[in-house]
């Protein structure tokens, strides 16, 4: 039976490079994959998807007004991978639950929270409603697992500004919830870093 996922983590936990190697095993198998991503993450042009690793490809672009519902149902796929999902309206994550129920497997990738902590809307209505929720987990510059999305200028935290603003390392560093508070960017590079089971 067809499910929603989302697949979460911090800035750097390598989610569209996961999403992207999805897509390449589900097409090896010979299933048609719909890769799509919100139009408001515009970082590398409208519709290339990338990772910080360099992988890439072409996605179809999910407008804020648009019913993915009805969309699918005229440009069907035998599954749907969303990238940067926390940036999906709550109705847009109903309609993606609705896909899963009644067609294909629908595999989000994104954020949890943003600079300040706070869910994302998409993220928040994934949290309530997918069937299938898995962490994605980094390292923090001091060795902690990285929880936090810090937004970042001239080398300082930043902590007030609006919820959405598209960046990449210029502009987020992903931190444990300790240096982020602290405002620690770069901890000393003595700390012993934990153990990757310990996360």
């Amino acid at each position: 039976m067809p499910k929603l996922y989302f697949k979460y983590g911090a800035m750097g936990s390598s989610k569209t490079a996961q999403a992207l190697m999805v897509k390449f095993n589900y097409e090896e198998k010979g299933y048609r994959v719909g890769l799509m991503k919100p139009e408001v993450d515009n970082r590398d042009g409208d519709t290339t998807v990338r990772s910080r690793i360099g992988l890439k490809d072409t996605g179809i672009l999910i407008r804020r007004d648009m019913n993915l519902y009805d969309w699918y149902q005229k440009n069907p796929y035998d599954v749907l991978i969303i990238d940067e999902a926390q940036f999906l309206s709550e109705e847009q994550i109903n309609q993606l639950k609705d896909i899963a129920i009644e067609f294909v497997p629908v595999l989000c990738f994104g954020l949890k929270t943003d600079f300040q902590t706070h869910l994302f809307e998409g993220s928040r209505r994934l949290f309530e409603i997918a069937d299938s929720l898995m962490e994605i987990k980094s390292v923090c510059t001091c060795g902690r697992k990285a929880e936090v999305n810090a937004r970042i200028h001239d080398g300082k935290i930043v902590r007030e500004g609006e919820q959405i603003f598209i960046g990449g390392n210029e502009s987020y560093i992903g931190l444990c919830y300790d240096c982020w508070q602290k405002g620690k960017i770069n901890p000393p590079p003595t700390r012993m870093l934990e153990e990757p089971d310990s996360f």
